[in-house]
């Protein structure tokens, strides 16, 4: 299993979780949304649980339910600014398509 931060995300997760002493790490999930099928669902978790696993990039713990491994295995999650927005970015090689908003996914 491989999850790739950029060192941009690496250092936003860090920050994040520098405000919040309870954070043990970034849970990667995926969730049914938008019209493509899948979004990204991520924050700070709080726990680790017997259904996800661990990784670990640039010192940063990811955790990925056992269910989402096959959706974001390969990606690599960035943190860009476009014009005053600044956003994750996640690039997966396992997308076989999107929606038209970048909000939702497909994979085959």
């Amino acid at each position: 299993m491989s999850l790739q931060l950029t060192q941009q995300a690496a250092d936003r997760i860090l920050h994040f979780m520098s405000l919040d002493q309870n954070a043990v790490g970034f849970r990667v999930a995926v969730k049914k949304m938008g019209c493509s099928g899948w979004g990204y669902d991520v924050a700070l978790a709080h726990e680790i649980t017997d259904s996800e696993i661990t990784l670990e990039d640039k010192g940063v713990k990811l955790i990925v339910p056992k269910d989402a491994i096959d959706k974001v295995e390969g990606t690599v999650i960035d943190y860009e600014k476009q014009g005053i927005n600044q956003i994750f970015v996640y690039k997966n090689p396992n997308a076989t398509g999107s929606c038209g908003c970048g909000e939702s996914f497909t994979t085959n």
